[in-house]
């Protein structure tokens, strides 16, 4: 599979040496995922499609371009904040996700790669949102299909400074989940700004909502786990 000609296809420019990560992942998140559930997808072209493409569409918008400060909530095996850092090597990283021994494998990712102002914070995103050193400090907040919309608001946006974007990364149901949203949305003082609907080469449809945040979080969000995602907003 000619990756490179697959992200050109989607408006994505790789390097030689940006490829060359790529397949020192793929050999790394295959390795590891004998021993360790990381991902149900192991064959190296579905792992460029479903995980690498899906997860670098962003780094084809605007809304990435300048030199940012980004947390990924819930990033699980790297996805997609690996990706992305690898594409706009500019970006700076934050990998939040609630189990350490996923971390462990992405900070082993980061070495290996020479990846640089990037880590990782061993938090459930309830406890992370409410912590004075990571609340309203990022301009950018991703998370990818790791809940449902108006969950993840509550549980993302306290992240993102005021007049910061969310950017959750969704299938084919997204549309769906917005209309879901609409109360959450409101309550927490966010407002969508574009969605983007892209197609994979594999025929799966992807949505990526642009959330811009108006004002500050109210306090008492995000809510002590597991009320985000006992009872929605």
């Amino acid at each position: 599979m000619q990756m490179k000609n697959i992200f050109s296809d989607y408006g994505l420019t790789l390097s030689c040496e940006q490829q060359k990560q790529f397949e020192v992942f793929t050999e790394m998140l295959i390795e590891k995922n004998k021993v360790m559930n990381l991902t149900a997808i192991t064959e190296p072209d579905e792992i460029i499609i479903k995980h690498y493409l899906d997860s670098a569409l962003p780094a084809a918008t605007d809304y990435l371009k300048e030199k940012l400060s980004v947390i990924d909530v819930g990033c699980g095996a790297g996805f997609p904040s690996i990706p992305l850092k690898i594409m706009l090597p500019q970006l700076d990283f934050t990998l939040l996700d609630s189990l350490n021994k996923r971390l462990n494998f992405i900070n082993e990712v980061i070495s290996e790669l020479g990846l640089e102002n990037i880590r990782t914070v061993h938090s459930r995103a309830e406890d992370g949102g409410q912590d004075k050193k990571f609340r309203e400090k990022f301009d950018v907040c991703v998370a990818r299909a790791v809940a449902p919309l108006n969950v993840l608001c509550e549980l993302c946006t306290p992240f993102v400074k005021k007049g910061g974007i969310f950017i959750a990364m969704k299938g084919k149901d997204g549309e769906n989940e917005i209309a879901a949203a609409e109360k959450a949305l409101k309550i927490l003082n966010l407002e969508i700004c574009e969605v983007i609907h892209k197609n994979l080469p594999n025929g799966d449809d992807r949505n990526i909502i642009i959330i811009r945040k108006k004002s500050q979080t109210p306090p008492q969000y995000p809510r002590k786990a597991p009320k985000p995602s006992k009872s929605p907003l």
